[in-house]
């Protein structure tokens, strides 16, 4: 009943048939090229990638830091909360303004940035990272607050030095726990990456998005080409996800997984036949 309300809704305002989508990824020339669907993908899964390695550089160091010694988690909590609040499009207009005109680099990378997009990919990546730090940042330092003190000063008392203590005592057992807070704020990215096209220039699947308002009823690059690209970046977050989520299980050491979860059973022990030694024979 919504469908068929939105439909009408559509054909009413002179737009094309929601269905018209599966005509437009059904032609080759959408797909193909400097400006194809694939061409704006591969954009967006490098500025996905620059972004959270990105904010993983800045958050991952310091949530070590801060699990380690315990100190200010009472304000790192509060400005990881307050970062969350950030509207993207808001500071990311304030950015092009007040720092693009100070970026003066006119090259580019082929297939990822088009010529004199730098200055407006800057505020960008800025924006997105100061989004993706706060969760990678809270999942890091909880996962190495949440280690036994025992294991720590058992590891202190064998002669690890703090170092070596962060590094093979804490990160392994954080390892899980941090993958997931990756795991959140590159689904993040990955949705919130579509207003960098905002910014002049900038490519991606957001640019498909931004450029079909321009003219709606354009069967090619309007509204069938924004429908496509937001199923796109649906199934591109669906399969991250996933891809994380097995890396995720596969960073949990064995040692951290509760026993018998599974199903698994206990082992057996064989006992011998009892044996009658000499010494125990009655005297007669």
């Amino acid at each position: 009943m919504a469908g068929g309300y939105a439909m009408n809704l559509a054909l009413d305002n002179g737009l094309p048939e929601a269905g018209s989508v599966i005509v437009w990824l059904n032609d080759p020339l959408n797909w193909w090229g400097p400006t194809g669907l694939l061409a704006d993908t591969g954009q967006h899964i490098a500025y996905a990638l620059i972004v959270v390695t990105l904010a993983a550089a800045v958050a991952l160091p310091t949530g070590m830091v801060i699990g380690h010694t315990g100190r200010g988690t009472l304000l790192v909590a509060g400005l990881a909360n307050a970062l969350r609040a950030v509207p993207a499009l808001g500071v990311l207009i304030l950015l092009v303004v007040a720092l693009s005109p100070h970026i003066h680099v006119q090259g580019g990378v082929p297939g990822i940035l088009a010529p004199g997009s730098v200055p407006y990919f800057v505020p960008a990546v800025l924006v997105l990272a100061l989004i993706a730090v706060p969760q990678i940042l809270t999942s890091t330092y909880a996962g190495v607050q949440a280690l036994e003190p025992a294991v720590r000063d058992a590891a202190r008392g064998c002669g690890m030095t703090s170092l070596q203590i962060v590094l093979k005592v804490e990160l392994p057992t954080a390892a899980p726990l941090i993958i997931s807070g990756i795991r959140s704020a590159t689904l993040q990215v990955i949705a919130t990456l579509t207003v960098a096209a905002y910014a002049p220039l900038v490519g991606g699947l957001g640019r498909l998005i931004i450029d079909g308002q321009q003219d709606l009823a354009d069967p090619r690059y309007g509204y069938p080409a924004m429908l496509a690209a937001g199923i796109t970046v649906a199934v591109l977050a669906i399969a991250t996800d996933a891809l994380l989520a097995l890396a995720q299980r596969k960073a949990t050491s064995p040692g951290l997984t509760p026993a018998n979860t599974h199903g698994t059973k206990r082992p057996r022990l064989h006992r011998g036949p009892a044996r009658v030694h000499s010494d125990s024979k009655e005297l007669t």
